[in-house]
């Protein structure tokens, strides 16, 4: 009897699980879980979400260093998201970044054009699931002038996203203007603590230095999840429930 009930206990417990919804994200290097997460001073922001989150709801993140809008898909990653996408799953889509490397013709897209056209397919096959699609701008880089002033690097990609949430009625949020305002709160000098600074010698997991103000500490990664979780909250798409 004890060993029927195991099974029986197992089998349901398998069941529950299957019946919750999925949280998938896809995009880049600055959402991606990165490997070593204890010695590893990079942190992708969607790898700081499950805290904020209740057990009610599973995360798959499937953001990945390097890809586009483009490459996402071209490589079959896009693939093994919809091969398990179901009705009442939600996909965050966040990409930018990699879609302005002009001279790599696997990444590129010409935002009006081909980058557009890719959210919109994003999109309606997300929906086609009768999953419920959400899209983000791209996390500025820090990139303060010689006056302090933080000076945009992305140009009409996040233009094209709100066109696409605006057109398509998305839900959207506007992580731009949310690590912008993050930025500058920070600072030209205090800001390198929300990206990958450091000295020759001073972390062992960069014995020659590093100089990065496209990726994220730990302290940018929390940061910006901090800054996404509140605005899913408010977005009422029904991801607020399973928010903590």
């Amino acid at each position: 009897m004890n060993k029927k009930l195991t099974l029986l206990f197992f089998f349901l417990s398998i069941m529950a699980s299957a019946q919750k919804p999925t949280l998938f994200l896809i995009g880049d290097s600055t959402m991606a879980n990165k490997e070593n997460p204890e010695k590893n001073p990079e942190h992708g922001w969607g790898q700081m979400l499950p805290p904020f989150l209740t057990s009610g709801i599973e995360i798959q993140n499937h953001a990945t260093n390097g890809r586009s809008s483009k490459s996402f898909r071209t490589e079959g990653r896009w693939e093994k998201v919809m091969s398990q996408l179901k009705k009442g799953d939600f996909v965050i889509i966040q990409f930018g970044h990699n879609d302005q490397k002009v001279n790599d013709s696997a990444r590129f897209t010409n935002p009006y054009t081909q980058y557009r056209a890719n959210l919109e397919r994003y999109v309606n096959e997300v929906r086609a699931k009768g999953a419920v699609p959400i899209l983000m701008t791209s996390i500025v880089r820090r990139n303060f002038n010689e006056n302090g002033v933080l000076v945009d690097t992305h140009k009409e990609y996040p233009l094209v996203v709100r066109m696409v949430a605006n057109d398509l009625k998305v839900p959207f949020v506007d992580l731009q203007l949310q690590t912008e305002l993050l930025e500058i709160s920070y600072g030209p000098e205090k800001s390198k603590k929300l990206h990958l600074h450091y000295r020759k010698g001073e972390d062992p997991y960069y014995p020659e230095g590093k100089d990065d103000d496209t990726h994220l500490s730990k302290l940018g990664a929390e940061s910006v999840a901090k800054l996404a979780v509140y605005s899913l909250k408010n977005l009422k798409t029904g991801l607020e429930k399973y928010i903590k």
